[in-house]
């Protein structure tokens, strides 16, 4: 029998000073989605395999605890993700013809952690923008994430933008099976160059093709990758320079909104290949060796649903975030004021509590023969008695 203090690994508690910051962010970040007209909704904890796994790719199903319906007998998942389930949100039970936006918060849960962060409970909040395929979408989905991150208090943050639709267009063109185009995209991932130039090789391609193929690596950094991309690429197909001007129509825009902002640009980025259509992005700052955010679109997840609509995303973990937060915003430190009341049964002083209370002040009233005073509560002011008066004062 495991010790019943114990908790199993990469599950935590939550103890009172970091729930209290948790959930400030939580209610600020929510409230800012909503001035960006962007409409909560709380999928279910517990679904369908089958809707959890809709578009997602192995390494989601990897991720998601499985279960047996005891009612229906039924093959049931944890959401290791809320996006399918959001998706199925907009596409059937919202149904609008017009651009949707929907947010989302709440705690998903994943059958393994990763290697630098052990919890396999994030709590996921973000954001959708259904039915717009524009590139304006785009750009309002990554403004949107940055203000998210701006209210963290967050500094040196830095973007990461790329185009699926590079990769994807190429592979398409040369005609590559699916085995090569899953072997060529693991060596991407790992920025491996010597395996690309063997495995290129390798292949029964035109000199056009492989030439393309191994330049992909190093067409990342600032604003000169376009140019780069335009002279290597410049035999590539329709859809690959179509993915190359809606990054950089995208990019310009983000440069002339954020003019401090830094960002850098990959063209091989292929985080999310499986799931993603398009412009994918992630948010890093300094310390932490993994995105704090990250997004993309994914157009046509609705299909499944019976409505193929555009999308486009992004999410993060508050959990994450307020433990950033928390290490660099003041505000976040910072302990709401506590109040500490005896425990007289005078009907005065009952009001008076519940003034105080109105206005969203704490007030912690004392029990009859409790142990522990104000300073135990980390109380700021007392009530106390003075001239048949109850008052405030300062402790």
């Amino acid at each position: 029998m495991a010790d019943p203090r114990l908790l199993p690994d990469g599950i935590e508690e939550i103890l009172p000073e970091d729930a209290r910051i948790i959930e400030a962010l939580r209610r600020r970040i929510l409230d800012l989605f909503v001035t960006w007209g962007y409409e909560r909704v709380t999928p279910p904890l517990i679904d369908y395999l089958s809707t959890l796994q809709l578009g997602s790719g192995q390494d989601l199903d990897l991720q998601t605890f499985k279960l047996i319906d005891q009612l229906s007998g039924s093959m049931l998942g944890i959401r290791a993700d809320m996006t399918p389930q959001v998706a199925r949100i907009d596409a059937h039970q919202l149904g609008y013809e017009w651009p949707t936006r929907l947010c989302y918060a709440g705690t998903i849960v994943h059958a393994r952690g990763d290697a630098l962060d052990k919890s396999r409970t994030p709590i996921q909040i973000g954001s959708e923008l259904y039915g717009y395929a524009g590139t304006d979408g785009d750009l309002e989905i990554i403004k949107l994430m940055l203000e998210m991150l701006a209210i963290t208090g967050l500094q040196e943050l830095h973007v990461d933008l790329g185009h699926v639709g590079v990769y994807r267009g190429l592979v398409n063109e040369a005609g590559l099976s699916t085995r090569q185009i899953t072997d060529l995209f693991d060596i991407l991932q790992r920025k491996s160059k010597a395996e690309l130039v063997v495995f290129i090789t390798q292949l029964d391609l035109s000199d056009r093709f492989k030439t393309m193929f191994m330049a992909l690596p190093d067409l990342n950094g600032g604003r000169e990758v376009f140019a780069k991309a335009r002279e290597i690429l410049v035999k590539a197909g329709v859809s690959v320079q179509a993915a190359i001007d809606d990054l950089e129509q995208v990019s310009l825009q983000l440069e002339q909104a954020f003019p401090r902002l830094a960002i850098s640009y990959d063209l091989a980025e292929l985080r999310g290949y499986h799931y993603h259509t398009g412009i994918v992005f992630a948010a890093f700052v300094p310390g932490y060796g993994r995105e704090i955010a990250r997004g993309g679109r994914y157009d046509n997840i609705g299909i499944d649903f019976g409505r193929e609509r555009a999308a486009t995303g992004f999410s993060a973990d508050l959990k994450v975030l307020a433990r950033l937060s928390k290490n660099n915003n003041n505000e976040a430190k910072s302990l709401p004021e506590k109040i500490f009341a005896p425990s007289d049964k005078d009907e005065a002083l009952g009001e008076l509590i519940r003034d105080l209370r109105a206005e969203g002040r704490v007030v912690i009233q004392q029990l009859t023969g409790q142990s522990g005073a104000a300073k135990d509560y980390n109380c700021t002011a007392v009530i106390f008695k003075e001239n048949q008066s109850w008052v405030l004062r300062p402790l």
